[in-house]
């Protein structure tokens, strides 16, 4: 992307999508196996621990131990995971604080490219 994205010093809540985002899209069907995409390692463990994680998926629970047990294997961290999402559209909806930040900020990637904006913590 080549652009920082400039947020609060405050704690954050990370909302993301699993598949093509943070692992291969459908690499568990298609391969027998899931991957993990370039880069998600590294930006998953610079998001500061006070920081809360929540991984959405429409993968139903089926899938759900082998799902768990690959996050682990791979030291993915994350607080919850929520299993059985819909497919569609994930509609953020926020509040501005009186100072004017923005409470919600969402970011549409290219499907099996993980390259997200630097985060640059200032506001």
């Amino acid at each position: 992307m080549g652009e920082t994205l400039k947020l609060s010093t405050l704690p954050k809540t990370w909302i993301f999508d699993l598949d093509g985002t943070l692992l291969k899209h459908n690499g568990y069907k298609i391969d027998g196996i899931d991957t993990l995409l370039d880069g998600v390692k590294e930006y998953v463990d610079a998001i500061p621990d006070e920081d809360y994680i929540l991984i959405l998926t429409s993968r139903t629970n089926e899938y759900r131990d082998m799902t768990i047990e690959f996050l682990k294997e791979n030291e993915i961290r994350y607080d919850e995971i929520l299993f059985n999402i819909p497919m569609g559209e994930r509609i953020v909806i926020n509040d501005r604080k009186p100072s004017g930040i923005d409470m919600a900020v969402a970011i549409n990637l290219n499907r099996d490219k993980f390259k997200l904006p630097d985060i640059k913590r200032e506001l």
